[in-house]
């Protein structure tokens, strides 16, 4: 018999009841005692993944824990808004990438607004409003005269103005995070819904806009999971490339042409086929996925090299547990993930046709 903490995220041939507590049990035991959820103990810890397990945290009902991980991102804010690209082992004084990548600083939000949504705690969303304020107002310092996002700031404050498709399409569904709190905070915020049209503009009509990565599977999907393409471009995207990504029975693969099946970008892969309403292709590619479990851990390894039959790299993480939490908590109708990643309550931002 469920429980209520995880009667969502039971789902045929991915996870039982049992497993789905092994797996959360899995996430807990990697974070640190303030709150920081590095890779796994050991490994470094960047604000994204950090959020994405905390996200998965709240969608198993571990709410007090997915706060304490939100906590650590508001004492380690740095002054301009920012966070490191990565920290060892979620060490706040162990910096070991001092980029300032721009969807690592803008996830919060989704973070926050997801938290929001699980606990409908007003107090923690007023809380948190000065560090997502901050945060996307970093992000929007790079953003582009054509919408785009530029991926990265530098601890000299230089940045680079080159933007990332995937990227920018997280930093999307961010920004649309970032206006429902401000709603609900009572703080409009015009400029950013000016911002959140440009971005969705260059991403739907301007690929000439975004480095040449196609090889990657996120660039296939991102623009969907993020929002910024639904319903038939949606439909006419996925159709297109997924032969070239799909490996039946195994998963997607990071990059083509490599032999390499990834969990958290097909744990991805099936939150973008359950936004489109196409949820039995979402439960075969997550079912497709469960040679990566490890059952004594319950957490994921990264990879398969399928030419091989390797595990590759030998790393069991805890932001591809949370990506396959997140996808079979959609599923299972978890009201927050489904409205987050559903785009309920989201704004669109300015209309993107009316941009130049």
């Amino acid at each position: 018999m469920t429980t209520p903490r995880t009667e969502h995220l039971v789902l045929s041939g991915v996870l039982t009841a049992e497993e789905a507590a092994a797996t959360v049990a899995g996430v807990l035991a990697a974070q640190r005692a303030d709150g920081a959820i590095p890779w796994f103990r050991g490994h470094h810890l960047d604000p994204w993944d950090h959020t994405e397990a905390a996200m998965a945290l709240d969608a198993a009902g571990e709410h007090e824990a997915a706060e304490r991980a939100y906590e650590w991102l508001a004492r380690h804010q740095n002054e301009d808004g920012s966070w490191y690209a990565a920290y060892q082992d979620g060490a706040f004084d162990d910096v070991t990438d001092r980029g300032r990548e721009t969807n690592f600083v803008a996830y919060i939000a989704v973070g926050v607004w997801h938290h929001y949504l699980s606990t409908g705690d007003d107090t923690f969303l007023d809380r948190m409003w000065q560090t997502v304020h901050s945060a996307v107002e970093y992000v929007l310092r790079l953003q582009q005269p054509g919408g785009q996002i530029g991926w990265k700031g530098e601890d000299d404050g230089t940045f680079t103005t080159d933007a990332l498709l995937t990227g920018s399409s997280s930093i999307h569904h961010a920004l649309r995070c970032a206006l429902a709190i401000a709603e609900q905070c009572e703080e409009p915020q015009p400029d950013w819904e000016l911002a959140l049209g440009m971005l969705r503009h260059a991403i739907r009509r301007h690929p000439e806009r975004f480095l040449d990565k196609d090889r990657y599977s996120m660039d296939w999907y991102y623009p969907i999971l993020g929002g910024a393409l639904t319903d038939a471009e949606a439909k006419s995207r996925m159709e297109t490339d997924w032969d070239r990504f799909v490996v039946p029975g195994l998963g997607v693969r990071c990059v083509v042409p490599n032999p390499w099946v990834t969990g958290g970008e097909s744990a991805e892969l099936a939150l973008a086929l359950w936004a489109m309403g196409e949820s039995d292709r979402a439960l075969d590619i997550l079912q497709s996925i469960q040679h990566l479990r490890d059952p004594e851990s319950g957490l994921y390894w990264t990879g398969y090299v399928f030419d091989d039959g390797a595990i590759w790299p030998q790393e069991l993480t805890t932001w591809t547990a949370g990506s396959l939490l997140l996808a079979v908590a959609a599923l299972g109708g978890h009201e927050a993930t489904c409205a987050v990643f559903g785009g309920d309550r989201l704004p669109t931002g300015l209309d993107p046709d009316c941009c130049a």
